[in-house]
């Protein structure tokens, strides 16, 4: 009965904001291209400088930022697909071109649970054994429950120690239940502090969060959030390209590095070829993570939670602009204020290493406050470390970072001002770790992309608002 009835409000959810997209859509005025305002063209120099970089080139570079509520500036740089051997095969990044855009997806998969939350079916506070079908603990606290709270601030004590991803084979309870197939040493749990004590960041909740969303709708975890947030959003991507139409999986960016894509401790080759990491589909269309026979419910990491979303920087943007507008976009209300004041109020603050872990991934500082699924920025700043979005500071903002297989990219807004930026980098032609940040934590080509985009879409005085 749980299941039928959130199915019922799914689709009664869906259906409501699918129209309130179409009407918002259609309300919009058509109109002639706007100028590109005067900036644009030392903004577009600049950062074709980066790209181009002959000792730390990038593979392509999608660039928006946002003044007011109203998108200020887009820019697209180097190749989509490259082809070293057939230079003449080489596609140019567009603002059509799709982007794995990493862990910036947690922000969409969010959305869902919030929209979810909104229709009644889920409870943010609740136990999550209820949605699952079976109790979630951990063994080291096995009185302390789990909750999506927790799950969406990465304080749950589950971590990506005994992996995050597995195939259609896997039932995730074998994974994450003492006594499982395939529980090992249980090392995916923490015995630092109990559930809700301790920030780690972590993809395996992410994980967990998709299966829970799959059992209580009945709906594989891609489908889901097409029904509930892109299609609402009015957005061009998706979970799953295997499920794209030939057209839209071919305007798919390939992650290049310029490393073997098999070894992370491969060497780098500044003068080779660019090597395909992942979303090359030159020779092959998307492989399906899920047959017929997959049963909604048993593994949501299949259809990557965490990382997995294929989107354009004009789609995250109306995300941003979203969040920018108390859940309002183009006229119509895709979550309530209240919630939109929730997901963005800072829900754990780093007060030293007894209640979280603020490096990660070897970038040191990087982690001082959250809220629901993002990550709040609060302009600390050192050589190499810290959280810093712009050379000086002065950027206040929430938002996610995202880096995997290549993909590097950065969506941060000050919902004060209305003021935001965003950038996805398709990979790098150099180790980015052997070029550190001046102020900060991030790579020196992620500052100088921040800090120009900053200057002068954010601070200067020339600035156009056609919306995509």
């Amino acid at each position: 009965m749980r299941r039928r009835g959130a199915l019922a409000a799914l689709t009664a959810l869906g259906a409501l904001a699918m129209s309130g997209t179409a009407r918002g859509a259609a309300a919009k005025p058509a109109s002639a291209k706007r100028p590109r305002p005067a900036f644009a063209a030392k903004l577009d120099a600049e950062l074709r400088a980066i790209v181009q970089d002959r000792e730390a080139p990038l593979a392509s570079l999608a660039v928006l930022a946002i003044r007011g509520g109203h998108v200020a500036y887009e820019g697209h740089f180097g190749r989509r697909y490259i082809d070293s051997a057939n230079p003449a095969r080489d596609k140019p990044a567009d603002a059509k071109t799709l982007y794995r855009i990493a862990s910036i997806s947690k922000v969409v998969t969010t959305l869902a649970v919030l929209r979810l939350r909104e229709s009644g079916q889920l409870d943010l506070d609740a136990d999550v054994g209820r949605y699952l079908g079976f109790p979630l603990r951990n063994p080291h606290f096995p009185d302390d429950p789990v909750t999506l709270r927790m799950m969406l601030c990465h304080t749950s004590s589950l971590r990506d120690d005994g992996g995050y991803f597995w195939d259609q084979a896997v039932d995730l309870r074998d994974v994450i239940l003492p006594g499982g197939s395939r529980y090992g040493s249980g090392a995916m749990w923490s015995s630092r502090a109990k559930p809700g004590a301790y920030f780690e960041y972590t993809n395996l909740s992410w994980g967990v969060i998709g299966t829970i969303l799959e059992a209580l709708t009945g709906e594989r975890f891609d489908r889901l959030a097409q029904q509930v947030v892109l299609g609402p959003l009015g957005l061009s991507g998706g979970f799953n390209p295997a499920e794209f139409p030939r057209a839209k999986v071919e305007r798919i960016a390939t992650l290049y590095r310029k490393r073997s894509n098999l070894d992370d401790n491969a060497p780098w080759f500044t003068d080779g070829p660019w090597i395909p990491q992942v979303d090359d589909y030159s020779a092959a269309d998307p492989v399906p993570r899920a047959g017929p026979g997959y049963v909604p419910g048993r593994n949501g990491t299949l259809f990557g939670p965490q990382g997995n979303l294929r989107a354009s920087a004009a789609d995250l943007g109306r995300v941003m602009r979203m969040l920018m507008g108390r859940g309002i976009l183009d006229g119509e209300r895709f979550l309530t204020e209240a919630t939109i004041d929730e997901m963005l109020s800072i829900q754990w603050r780093q007060s030293g290493p007894a209640n979280g872990e603020a490096n990660y991934g070897g970038r040191g500082d990087r982690f001082h406050a959250w809220g629901l699924g993002v990550q709040h920025f609060i302009d600390k700043s050192g050589p190499g470390t810290g959280d810093r979005l712009v050379e000086g500071g002065g950027f206040d903002a929430v938002g996610h970072l995202g880096d995997a297989w290549g993909l590097i990219g950065t969506f941060a807004f000050n919902r004060a001002s209305r003021d935001g930026m965003l950038f996805l980098c398709g990979g790098t032609g150099f180790d980015p770790a052997t070029k550190p940040g001046t102020y900060s934590s991030y790579f020196r080509f992620e500052e100088r992309i921040l800090t120009s985009v900053y200057r002068l879409a954010l601070r200067g005085q020339d600035v156009g608002n056609a919306d995509p």
